[in-house]
């Protein structure tokens, strides 16, 4: 049986005061059973990932990077590789996310790269997919999440993203409030599992996690987690607040 994932992308935002003090609040929360049952991840800017190690210490909380960079090193100021990631224990790393594609033109090259490296250093990607509101309503929308995950993960050998974690993120819920349907996520994320099914093998997709993204809640996350194709939720703002993401939790839990 997969393991639930409940991932926080705070995205750009949090003091080291706010990071501290939701460090201290969420642990008041949440129940160690709790932690054990699900995986709990926290992807924060890149500034506060040593910290957060130190404040969640033994606590089974997984610290990620929201983003790294495709070359191993060089002149490229502002830029984070993965051997340095890892150098501080960082095991987790979103990739491919909307807000990256859109704002810094990510290419499916681009995100090739960042699989092999993230590979070479052992470091579990989490590759976002998703369409545009206009790419649904033109019904192209499977067209446009199989040519993401087809031009970049399924494009490597299996070794490569042997241990990688999909989140699927319409882009037209991200951020929005309006998330899809429970029914309508589970079509995704089924037609994703089949992709993987016919390009990697029964076994690996059997196994392979796939998240949802866009205006997860406490309200929604029950309906969607208990869809069978759903493995858990990529969340945005509901995972800046220490309540609102235990809450989240004990959803993944039922």
């Amino acid at each position: 049986m997969r393991k639930k994932v409940v991932a926080g992308n705070w995205k750009l935002n949090k003091t080291l005061k706010e990071v501290h003090d939701f460090a201290e609040n969420f642990l008041s929360l949440a129940k160690a059973k709790e932690l054990k049952q699900s995986d709990v991840m926290i992807f924060a800017p890149n500034i506060y990932l040593d910290k957060l190690k130190t404040l969640f210490n033994e606590n089974a909380i997984i610290i990620g990077a929201q983003d790294v960079s495709e070359h191993e090193k060089g002149a490229y100021t502002g830029e984070v590789s993965a051997a340095m990631l890892s150098s501080i224990g960082i095991t987790h790393c979103i990739i491919g996310h909307s807000e990256r594609r859109k704002y810094h033109n990510e290419t499916h090259d681009q995100l090739r790269e960042k699989l092999i490296r993230l590979s070479e250093n052992k470091i579990t990607p989490v590759f976002c997919c998703g369409e545009t509101l206009e790419e649904r309503n033109n019904g192209n929308h499977f067209n446009v999440v199989r040519n993401q995950i087809m031009d970049s993960v399924l494009s490597l050998d299996k070794t490569v993203y042997s241990n990688i974690i999909i989140a699927y993120e319409p882009v037209w819920a991200i951020g929005t409030g309006v998330n899809a349907s429970p029914e309508e996520a589970q079509e995704m994320h089924a037609f994703i599992r089949q992709l993987f099914t016919d390009e990697a093998g029964k076994d690996f997709a059997a196994d392979l996690r796939i998240l949802y993204g866009g205006s997860v809640s406490p309200e929604n996350s029950a309906g969607l987690f208990e869809q069978n194709d759903i493995d858990g939720g990529l969340i945005g703002g509901a995972s800046l607040k220490p309540e609102a993401l235990h809450m989240i939790l004990k959803n993944s839990l039922s």
